[in-house]
């Protein structure tokens, strides 16, 4: 499933409004990226959303 398997972070639902403000169903969908995370002592590939990628890298 499209989710980050960090924060939990999926797909939100919303309008996509025209110059008319006529509103329109749209799905934005989260950045996930599949990575490797050097997690007790091995490798585990992980999908995880850009933001929780960022955080990673800081610590």
């Amino acid at each position: 499933m499209a989710k980050c398997e960090m924060c939990g972070k999926g797909p939100m639902f919303g309008n996509r409004r025209s110059h008319s403000m006529r509103a329109t169903r749209h799905k934005f969908k989260p950045n996930l990226q599949k990575i490797r995370v050097f997690e007790n002592g091995v490798f585990v590939r992980k999908t995880l959303c850009t933001k929780c990628i960022k955080t990673l890298a800081k610590v």
